[in-house]
């Protein structure tokens, strides 16, 4: 089963997210966070039923109300015990500045979401085969 932290403000960007992961069948536990504040306190909780156990991947929005993308992506480098989690950038930000700075954040990837509402399930099927190939570092592995 993938696991997957959707971090987007927009309702209705979230919506088709999760519409797309059911259509395309894919097994999959999804928790939604509204901004890079809400996601910290999810990844973050001392609530088990809450927090997220690796491996997990993380969908993020950078333009966000209260704590964009870029500052998630600050704190969660900083801090030792999520410093290795998997994101993957999904904005409608197409500029420069935003894909050097996510990057140099060590992001998994950068995808428009023009670019990706065309062709979601080729996306799902990334994130599927990605999740599915790629051994992602766990809780065993000081993480």
């Amino acid at each position: 089963m993938i696991k997957v932290l959707l971090v987007d403000d927009d309702l209705v960007d979230r919506m088709a997210v999760l519409r797309g992961f059911s259509r395309a069948g894919l097994d999959a536990e999804i928790q939604v966070a509204s901004d890079g504040a809400a996601a910290l306190e999810i990844l973050r909780s001392d609530d088990a039923s809450l927090r997220m156990e690796h491996p997990f991947l993380v969908l993020l929005d950078l333009n966000m109300p209260g704590m964009g993308g870029l500052a998630f992506l600050e704190e969660v480098r900083k801090d030792p015990t999520l410093r290795r989690t998997i994101i993957f950038v999904l904005t409608t930000s197409d500029s420069d500045e935003d894909r050097l700075a996510a990057y140099e954040h060590l992001v998994a990837g950068y995808v428009l979401k023009s670019k990706a509402g065309r062709n979601f399930e080729g996306l799902l099927a990334m994130l599927q085969a990605y999740w599915s190939v790629v051994i992602l570092p766990n809780k065993s592995d000081g993480v």
